[in-house]
């Protein structure tokens, strides 16, 4: 067993108030700040005493609430400018992997779309045709739809449009392409497409760009709520839940989730 090392319990202890804080939608009176930190007024009044004389706390002297204070803005400032997304991705996503037994991908948006960053097969080879630094179609690729859905939003609209105008116009050109029912032929149906992905909080594809091949992507946020990288799951059809709530979506959706609420968003 690993020795517990001391530490000072009266820091840990007033940690709790900044945590309230932290968490709370809007600054607090001192009753609830402190009922809901675990401890009587008095005590956590001389905790804020000294939270306030090292800013980490502010009070209004108007309704005498408690909030946040700039020291605090510091600390999160140089932690978020310190965090890196697809660090801390590659170093969750073996756990993942192990979790729902497929091959997993992060991407991020290169120069010329969403592109493979890291590639982590389970013992469920699956046979693809992908390589670290492929681009990904928008439109026939869960990886592209996730980006195309949240980019769009971000960046406007008639940013991403001729993106996806070409690739439209690319697919029906391709006898291969035509004919599934899971690719939109025009742009109102892409327009419903990613508001699906939206509403969903997913994309996927089936047996689209890769035959016999079932995809997912999850989009994980950074502190402004912009899409920073696609965690990417997929399997063949054979073995994969492709259901929206299944035994792959749920776990990769909440994966990107925490990911996300570590990175600072609170969407």
């Amino acid at each position: 067993m690993v020795k517990e090392r001391a530490g000072i319990q009266s820091v840990e202890v007033g940690f709790a108030l900044l945590d309230v804080l932290a968490r709370a939608a809007q600054p607090l009176m001192l009753r609830d700040l402190a009922a809901a930190a675990g401890m009587s007024a008095a005590k956590a009044h001389r905790y804020l005493v000294s939270f306030q004389r090292l800013e980490l706390v502010t009070q209004d002297a108007g309704n005498t609430r408690y909030d946040l204070g700039p020291a605090a803005l510091r600390l999160g400032l140089a932690s978020l400018s310190r965090l890196d997304s697809v660090k801390l991705a590659r170093e969750r996503i073996g756990a993942l992997v192990e979790q729902i037994g497929h091959t997993l991908a992060l991407a991020v948006w290169g120069n010329r779309g969403p592109t493979i960053v890291h590639w982590e097969e389970s013992l469920q080879t699956v046979t693809v045709n992908l390589r670290l630094g492929d681009v990904m179609p928008l439109l026939s690729s869960a990886t592209g739809r996730c980006f195309a859905a949240y980019l769009s939003t971000q960046t406007r609209f008639d940013k991403i449009a001729p993106l996806l105008q070409a690739e439209l116009a690319h697919a029906a050109k391709l006898p291969s392409l035509q004919g599934h029912s899971d690719l939109p032929t025009s742009m109102a149906e892409v327009q419903r497409l990613l508001g699906e992905v939206r509403e969903r909080g997913i994309a996927r594809v089936v047996d689209t760009v890769l035959p016999g091949i079932v995809g997912f992507c999850a989009p994980v946020f950074d502190s402004d709520g912009h899409m920073v990288l696609g965690m990417v799951a997929l399997g063949s059809a054979a073995t994969f839940d492709p259901h929206w709530n299944g035994a792959v979506a749920t776990p990769l959706r909440a994966a990107a989730a925490q990911l996300s609420s570590d990175l600072g968003w609170c969407g």
